[in-house]
């Protein structure tokens, strides 16, 4: 397998976050968890005498991504039929785009071991969903709650050569289109599906090999696992002198394996051509431009401004930019703590706050926590008003409750003992309390120097200045050295 080189392509189709559908006014309702065939009318449902018209936010959003990944827009544009049956096709045809498709000759940068990676845009077009089938052992059933759902297909080249690339490009991905807040990014919901093109060939070789095409792949593991199993198949297809079929294949995720469906189709097997029913596309020059102005700021060029302006290691600007409510929420608290350095801001967010979401199952603007409260507990910490151990305590209390750091210090007593006079009495009252693990200490037992720190800590109810509590500790038990007998 190592003789060989991957060459792989995704197409990714991703539900745009309309209210209505692509070419009828029936509300977008959630797939997985609304009743059954509720959000359908006439023409979603494909029935005689109907007619389409284009739904303008969905075109706006599409051309969103289309400039973002930097493509050449299509001023005129053209839906076509694409035919073919499938039971979750009520017109037994669905409107896409083919010859004249939105937008073409694109790229976006993703990261990769090797560095940054331009991986190329072949194609960005609308199209419109299908339903959904639910398959029992004698029958099925289908739901057309998704039929007709706006849904915007982008095609890369054939410019991915390791799962790792694959990787970065599909998460690159996802995380743009929830930037650009066109896309939830739910993959268990199915509104973002992925469909890989792959091949092998000699390594080092130019030459295209026969491709296959992996359907349906809905989450990142699933896509690398079928990716995995399609390239080591392949390549020892062609070891042991057979030849690649081309051929559109399934993955089953309970054997790991991938399913041959049925041949390739090519373009002239759907029989594409123009929608009778809906005229050309033409986009307003003017129109065009307003959208590209208000593009936000792009998850690469974010996390480059991090690293830049905030001093943060590569690794923890990735993770504060990965998803944009987060990004934001980190900058909303850097304004609201202008003393405190940004990358103890990041620290406390990316592990205890991030540890917190987690167990909880929420995102970052689900929580009770404002920026400003959140950076009011950083302030507390940094400052010295409490330890990081309270100030752990605190935070975990914020969360449940949603009450200002402040207020939870002054309710429960936490702030830090900073007086050295009051910790030189503690440290006196500890040693004096434990004669016997002072005397280990002078004949030589110098870890229990840690034991006597926690015994102080514990006799402040963990209130105290660790630093100087530790300093003043050390005092004492030098003085205690310098005062028993040599040997």
């Amino acid at each position: 397998m190592s003789d060989f080189e991957p060459v792989i392509g995704l197409e990714v189709h991703a539900e745009l976050l309309t209210s209505s559908k692509m070419f009828c006014g029936c509300e977008v309702v959630d797939s997985t968890s609304a009743e059954p065939n509720t959000a359908v009318c006439e023409i979603c449902t494909g029935m005689p005498g109907t007619l389409p018209v284009i739904n303008k936010r969905a075109v706006e959003f599409a051309l969103r991504v289309a400039l973002a990944l930097n493509c050449e827009i299509s001023e005129t544009s053209v839906f076509a039929r694409k035919n073919y049956f499938y039971p979750d096709l009520p017109k037994g045809f669905q409107i896409s785009q083919y010859e004249l498709p939105l937008a073409r000759s694109g790229w976006i940068k993703v990261e990769t071991e090797q560095g940054i990676k331009d991986v190329r845009i072949r194609r960005v077009h609308l199209e419109e969903d299908t339903g959904k089938l639910s398959h029992r052992p004698d029958f099925s059933l289908i739901d057309y709650n998704r039929s007709g759902v706006p849904l915007l297909e982008i095609v890369s080249e054939p410019d991915l050569h390791s799962l790792e690339e694959v990787r970065s490009y599909a998460t690159s991905l996802r995380s743009l289109l929830r930037y650009l807040e066109v896309n939830s990014g739910d993959m268990e919901k199915g509104v973002i599906r992925f469909e890989a093109n792959v091949s092998v060939r000699p390594a080092g070789s130019e030459a295209l090999g026969i491709r296959t095409e992996i359907k349906n792949l809905n989450s990142f593991r699933a896509m690398i696992r079928a990716l995995e199993y399609e390239v080591k198949r392949q390549s020892q297809v062609i070891e042991q002198g057979g030849q690649v079929l081309q051929e559109t294949v399934g993955w089953d995720e309970d054997l790991g394996v991938t399913v041959s469906q049925r041949g390739k189709e090519e373009a002239h097997d759907y029989r594409y051509f123009p929608e009778p029913d809906l005229p050309p596309l033409h986009l307003d020059r003017t129109w065009i431009e307003d959208i590209r102005a208000a593009l936000p700021e792009l998850p690469i060029d974010k996390k480059k401004r991090f690293t830049t302006d905030y001093n943060l290691s590569p690794y923890t600007a990735s993770v504060l930019t990965s998803e944009h409510i987060v990004a934001d929420y980190f900058e909303k608290s850097i304004q609201a703590a202008p003393t405190i350095s940004p990358s103890k801001i990041a620290n406390w967010l990316s592990s205890d706050f991030f540890g917190l979401l987690n167990e909880e199952g929420i995102t970052i603007d689900q929580s009770k926590i404002v920026p400003e409260n959140f950076a009011e507990l950083v302030t507390l910490v940094e400052s010295g008003e409490i330890n990081a151990s309270s100030g752990k305590t605190v935070l975990v209390q914020m969360f449940r409750s949603g009450e200002t750091a402040s207020f939870i210090v002054e309710k429960r007593g936490l702030k830090q003992i900073s007086d050295p006079e009051i910790l030189r009495d503690v440290v006196k009252q500890i040693l004096n309390e434990h004669p016997d693990q002072v005397v280990q200490y002078i004949e030589g037992k110098r870890s229990i120097n840690q034991w006597f720190f926690g015994q102080a800590m514990r006799a402040t109810g963990g209130k105290a200045d660790p630093s100087l509590l530790r300093t003043i500790l050390n005092e004492a038990l030098q003085k205690l050295d310098e005062e028993s007998p040599q040997p």
